[in-house]
């Protein structure tokens, strides 16, 4: 497992531009990252830490050439003087990321407990919970967490994730609806991303199947010929080289010919393929895509 980061990993879990960033650390020395023998940056996690309490306070309002003249108690008192007022999205995906970060997963399940009886339990999903589960998935993806450490807040996120599954699933699905068969395939365990979209898919009353993780193509295939779906939908987290992504698509579009397939995750957001090679398969790189395929379905 790291223990450091590299600009470019902080630039994904914060939101924060690299050369911002470095601006950040040359005018205002609000990091302090260690360098290489070649000049190349890597930060701790307590520089991580800090630099999600800056980004925060900054989109909410606060100037960094005020900010930077903070000393640590001043800055958790602005922190807390933004979930006080209006327990912003941002505030609330932070505290999570801080708490996980810090293996506080009593404090981390009182925290969304606490978000879910406020906000309500789609609230809490759709706009904490999904975007925490994409900074997970970076440090997953990046070896900066290990199983233990993973699975000590992603246990509780799923029982979460469940609950809203369940009561989604209140919602009967009429005989036009599309059915979508959702599943990992082989060497991929990361299923949190999974749930959530059969949330958003039940939700919005489509009928799923629901494989989970580590499911072989054969197996799918096999399955396809008694029960047959409109959709494959699939979140991808595990790193594959460019090469072995486009192999994987050509394996899909070889065994699943006609089938519609649905693509997200990490894994697809950090791979461009030629728009048209595959047809039948649909990348959907951003939370707002996702959100648009699960609401445009249809058989």
């Amino acid at each position: 497992m790291n223990d450091t980061y590299t600009i470019r990993e902080l630039e994904c879990l914060s939101g924060i531009k690299a050369h911002t960033i470095r601006m950040w650390e040359q005018r205002y020395g609000l990091l302090k990252p260690q360098r290489s023998h070649t000049n190349i940056r890597s930060y701790d996690c307590a520089e991580l830490k800090r630099l999600l309490n800056i980004a925060l306070l900054n989109r909410n309002g606060y100037r960094i050439s005020d900010i930077h003249r903070m000393d640590e108690a001043d800055l958790h008192a602005s922190i807390l003087s933004l979930f006080r007022s209006d327990a912003r999205c941002e505030c609330r995906i932070t505290r999570l990321m801080q708490l996980m970060l810090d293996l506080q997963a009593e404090q981390f399940e009182k925290t969304l407990e606490a978000d879910i009886r406020k906000n309500g339990l789609q609230d809490c999903l759709t706009e904490v919970i999904f975007p925490f589960l994409q900074r997970m998935d970076v440090l997953w993806s990046t070896d900066h967490i290990n199983a233990a450490q993973d699975r000590l807040v992603t246990n509780i996120v799923r029982q979460k994730l469940i609950a809203g599954i369940e009561k989604a699933g209140s919602c009967c699905a009429g005989p036009e609806t599309a059915t979508a068969l959702l599943f990992l395939p082989e060497g991929e365990f990361h299923e949190l991303g999974l749930l959530y979209l059969c949330y958003l898919l039940k939700r919005q009353g489509h009928n799923v199947l629901y494989l989970g993780a580590n499911i072989p193509l054969g197996d799918v295939n096999a399955f396809l010929v008694k029960r047959p779906a409109d959709y494959l939908c699939l979140h991808l987290t595990s790193t594959l080289p460019a090469g072995r992504f486009e192999e994987f698509l050509r394996q899909l579009n070889a065994r699943f010919k006609g089938k519609k397939i649905m693509l997200c995750g990490p894994l697809v957001s950090r791979h461009h393929v030629k728009a048209g090679r595959f047809p039948n398969i649909q990348i959907s790189r951003s939370a707002a895509e996702i959100n648009a395929f699960a609401e445009s379905l249809c058989p």
